[in-house]
């Protein structure tokens, strides 16, 4: 499995005693289908520069050709190959964090659910980008941004019926975050919205529980722009105040703060 490394050229962000820069796995978006890591260079070289950490990347499988869960296994192995290889990839693997985009953002989700589920430390922080974290449809943003710029609720469901098919699914917490038991005992979440997308009410519902069961929550959304925005450095201001905003979590969350206001 294919990833890109991104490290900070004068990082001031200490490192602890016998151990490497804090980092953070990203994981793109492109509805389970697309994407690549040369669709969020951009944003992973932003990250590595403002939160001052390691960024790697992480090319996973994408469906039709690899259906759920194979982003969810590649999503696993690589944080375990994080965390066991930190020495030789001067990380420190105690601060570990995990973000992503739309597709990736609901990897990300998903990551933090499965490392609660077998009893192993949670990242530092999950830093997440419109998730895709239901597939009920329902909320109102479905239908009030159908027809949204580079995204509507026909796109988000052909996406979905390649990642799973088009028989029904039994209930997965690893398919739909957001119809977990419980989210209590997560990482921390720094959760980034848009204002015209069809995810921004189940995103926004994510952080919502999380908050509601305990879990440290910073939630955003950003005015004006539109699903993908995230990753259009150079193109939208907002883009890069979003990454920017991101990385101060990331940044506050790694030197052992909380999660700014």
């Amino acid at each position: 499995m294919p990833v890109r490394t991104y490290r900070p050229h004068t990082p001031r962000t200490p490192r602890t005693e016998d151990t490497g820069l804090p980092c953070l796995l990203y994981l793109h978006g492109g509805g389970f289908t697309v994407g690549s890591l040369d669709g969020v260079d951009e944003v992973c070289r932003l990250f590595s520069l403002h939160a001052e950490c390691v960024v790697v990347s992480v090319d996973y499988r994408l469906a039709p050709e690899h259906p759920f869960p194979a982003a969810v296994d590649d999503t696993r192995a690589a944080h375990a190959w994080l965390v066991e290889n930190a020495a030789v990839l001067g990380i420190d693997r105690h601060r570990i964090a995990v973000g992503g985009d739309s597709a990736g953002g609901g990897l990300a989700a998903v990551l933090c659910l499965d490392l609660r589920s077998r009893g192993l430390p949670q990242p530092a922080l999950q830093v997440l980008a419109y998730p895709a974290v239901d597939d009920s449809y329902e909320r109102p943003s479905w239908t009030e941004f159908a027809d949204a710029p580079l995204l509507g609720t026909a796109d988000a469901q052909w996406f979905r019926r390649q990642y799973v098919g088009d028989g029904d699914v039994a209930p997965d917490p690893l398919l739909t975050p957001l119809r977990a038991t419980t989210l209590a005992g997560l990482a921390p979440a720094h959760v980034i919205t848009a204002e015209v997308d069809p995810l921004r009410d189940d995103a926004e519902a994510y952080a919502q529980r999380l908050e509601q069961e305990g879990v440290p929550v910073l939630c955003r959304r950003y005015p004006g722009v539109f699903h993908g925005f995230f990753t259009e450095v150079g193109t939208f201001t907002k883009a890069t105040e979003a990454v920017v905003d991101a990385a101060a979590s990331l940044r506050n969350v790694f030197t052992g703060g909380v999660l700014p206001k």
